[in-house]
């Protein structure tokens, strides 16, 4: 009769345990955005006494972006998109081009308990590659990757269980180098804010 009892109860945990694991959300959060890029185009003094004006281009750029929940609330996200060309400018006028691929890894929290919506904040790193410099005929370069903080808040709208909308804006910290005959002119700060809407798929 004990036995049976034990039996029974085994039986109802883990029936408990599998209706939870049925209940909770695949961990999976794949986001698809388009985000308008807006650079901030900061310039050190001497950059600026040097070519006044230097700066890149503001575009609008496709993301893609892959989230993990580790619990409801916590979640990192890694961000990404293909090389994008930007075009650098001054006063005088159009200087070139460069290529830059900028990674980023933030972790989230996710407020829950809100009917219909799901904001959240977050906060990492970003890593960009610059490649493909073509400034001023050869002349002018730009140093090869930029390492800074990255931070974000955004909404996700629930359109049923595995569709959401979502808005997102970002400020990356970017920065790099500007040499013209290989003497270092001074500092960009290109410190992008990204402004996102797309649709999020959770599996």
């Amino acid at each position: 009769m004990m036995k049976k009892k034990y039996v029974m109860l085994a039986a109802a945990v883990a029936a408990m345990v599998a209706g939870q694991s049925m209940a909770q959300e695949n961990p999976w959060l794949v986001r698809f955005r388009a985000v308008q890029l807006g650079m901030a185009n900061e310039r050190s003094a001497d950059l600026e006494a040097a070519l006044p004006g230097v700066g890149s281009n503001d575009k609008v750029i496709g993301e893609v972006d892959v989230s993990y929940f580790f619990t409801p609330n916590i979640a990192a996200e890694l961000i990404l998109t293909v090389p994008q060309q930007q075009i650098v400018r001054a006063n005088s006028g159009q200087l070139g081009t460069f290529v830059h691929l900028p990674p980023t890894l933030n972790l989230q929290y996710h407020f829950t308990g809100l009917q219909g919506f799901k904001p959240y904040v977050g906060a990492g790193v970003n890593y960009t590659k610059i490649s493909s410099v073509d400034i001023a005929g050869g002349a002018g370069d730009l140093k090869s990757s930029s390492t800074g903080a990255s931070l974000q808040a955004g909404l996700d709208i629930p359109l049923d269980k595995k569709w959401s909308i979502n808005m997102d804006v970002k400020k990356v910290y970017i920065k790099s180098d500007v040499f013209v005959g290989g003497v270092n002119k001074g500092t960009l700060k290109l410190d992008p804010t990204l402004f996102g809407v797309g649709l999020g798929y959770r599996f």
